[in-house]
């Protein structure tokens, strides 16, 4: 009786232990990709959220357009790095409360291209280039930062422009509150074929009539609405891990909270009227939303194996 396994046997076993490893790594690679988008998005302190907003929506249009589910999740992950160029902009115009001049909307119409360049080397790149360098990009040839127009956007791109054009409208600023679901889909309308592709708005609009949008618009996780400061509006974040008793920040007026549990178990801050500690204003990432999103997203990165 012959007790070794055939050659070939062995070798699926090997390949098989080899492309655990390689799923492993590339795991790895995403999360720190991820935990570096997350913390670049802290700096601006009226977007929390907005990166899992529009990775959550491109998801829901992806799907809705037909895309398989690798590609789906393709089109998820480079709408949560979408910004990452951001980092680029210096924090006196990302951080303005006012209308931006020209010259600073200038330098905020560099983070597309700033973004690419970053990531241009990253072994996972392939997944996002397209969707971080052309999510500004629009039919009509008017956006930026090449002009590119009609067939010559990509997918990807189309997709997340109008997810991230959306979450702006619908997200609270300084200077304005977030626009109602039914407004910034009658936006979406008028710009159908010169903002926003004409497929990608269409069935985007569509989701948002039916009701597919309401979970995640003023959300930063699933299920996890933003909390608001009694000064600023929605800024607070609420972390997966967030416990009654502990303290968060408003990013934007550095005033100090509490969650507390409320009589149905949910969480929500209550003000303390004291300015938050370095502690809870420091910028750092969600580490089990990440996780999460990583094992959701992992069909994609057999692309790159």
């Amino acid at each position: 009786m012959n007790i070794f396994r055939p050659a070939s046997a062995r070798s699926e076993t090997l390949l098989g232990a080899l492309q655990a490893r390689l799923l492993v790594q590339e795991q790895g690679l995403l999360a720190s990709l991820l935990a570096s988008a997350w913390v670049v998005e802290a700096r601006d302190p009226y977007t929390g959220g907005h990166l899992w907003r529009v990775a959550a929506m491109s998801a829901l249009l992806a799907q809705a357009l037909g895309e398989s589910a690798p590609s789906v999740s393709r089109i998820a992950m480079g709408g949560f790095l979408h910004d990452m160029g951001k980092i680029g902009v210096p924090d006196a115009i990302l951080r303005k409360p006012d209308k931006l001049t020209d010259d600073e909307y200038a330098v905020i119409k560099t983070h597309p291209s700033l973004g690419a360049r970053l990531l241009a080397s990253h072994p996972l790149s392939p997944l996002v280039l397209a969707a971080v360098e052309g999510h500004h990009e629009r039919p009509d040839g008017q956006g930026y930062p090449y002009g590119l127009s009609g067939a010559d956007i990509p997918r990807d791109a189309l997709i997340v422009g109008v997810c991230d054009a959306f979450d702006a409208m619908t997200s609270s600023r300084p200077y304005r509150s977030g626009m109602p679901i039914s407004k910034a889909l009658a936006i979406i309308q008028s710009e159908s074929g010169r903002q926003f592709d004409k497929e990608c708005s269409e069935v985007f609009i569509q989701l948002g009539q039916a009701g597919g949008l309401d979970h995640i618009v003023g959300h930063s996780d699933a299920g996890i609405p933003l909390a608001h400061c009694t000064m600023c509006g929605p800024t607070i974040v609420r972390y997966r891990v967030a416990q009654q008793g502990e303290h968060a920040a408003c990013p934007n007026c550095n005033g100090d909270y509490v969650w507390e549990r409320g009589s149905e178990g949910q969480l929500s801050i209550v003000a303390t009227g004291e300015k938050a500690s370095a502690e809870a204003m420091a910028p750092r990432a969600d580490q089990q939303q990440i996780a999460s999103l990583v094992q959701e997203w992992s069909n994609a990165l057999q692309a790159v194996a």
